[in-house]
């Protein structure tokens, strides 16, 4: 009889379930409390790591942005030049050195109309035409007539006021340097710019970079 007495007061007591209740009320709360500072966390790494990522692809962006492609205005000042060198050699009955001026002259003048560098992010290349056409194999040293300025040793721009040759050497056509000369029958000026900004300032050739 004792024991079924205290058996109902332990179950049914009043002050000692609302102790209870509030016991399980309280760890209850507190796991729900755990549940959401799991979320709050995973929310905030998430976050973190979407804004991490996104920096990531901003960085990224900035370094797969390539430069754009240029292409030096034709300059025939040297065909002009050459020309009116041999007009003035053959007014003077000097017909002899007249020829071979005159050809060049004509040469360099049939090449200004149509031979064009292209200047695009990572090489320099020769082609043909203003629809930038290729311009086949190297008939000198072979192979295409592409070179990537990573490859560049060194350049020279003869005389920048009124440039005559480009001069480059580069490794990618043989491991010991290959050099290339060519007649300045572009704007010398963007010439320049455009070797500077992609191949690194010239060693020698004025103007100095700053």
């Amino acid at each position: 009889m004792m024991a079924g007495t205290l058996f109902t007061n332990v179950c049914f007591l009043p002050s000692q379930k609302r102790e209870l209740n509030g016991l399980l009320v309280s760890f209850k709360s507190s796991f729900h409390g755990k549940e959401m500072g799991n979320q709050s966390f995973r929310r905030t790494g998430i976050s973190s790591i979407s804004g991490h990522s996104l920096l990531v692809a901003s960085v990224l962006g900035r370094k797969v942005q390539k430069k754009e492609t240029v292409v030096p205005d034709p300059d025939y000042r040297i065909p002009v030049v050459l020309l009116g060198l041999a007009g003035g050699l053959t007014y003077t009955n000097n017909l002899l050195p007249a020829a071979p001026v005159g050809f060049l002259g004509l040469l360099l003048l049939f090449q200004t109309t149509r031979v064009r560098f292209v200047f695009d992010d990572e090489a320099l290349e020769v082609k043909i035409g203003d629809q930038l056409q290729e311009s086949g194999e190297n008939v000198f040293v072979g192979g295409k007539n592409r070179w990537k300025y990573s490859t560049f040793v060194n350049w020279e721009l003869w005389w920048p006021n009124f440039p005559i040759l480009v001069y480059f050497k580069e490794t990618q056509t043989k491991p010991q340097g290959q050099v290339h000369f060519f007649p300045v029958i572009f704007n010398g000026k963007q010439l320049y710019d455009v070797m500077v900004e992609r191949a690194g300032p010239s060693k020698t050739s004025l103007p100095k970079s700053s």
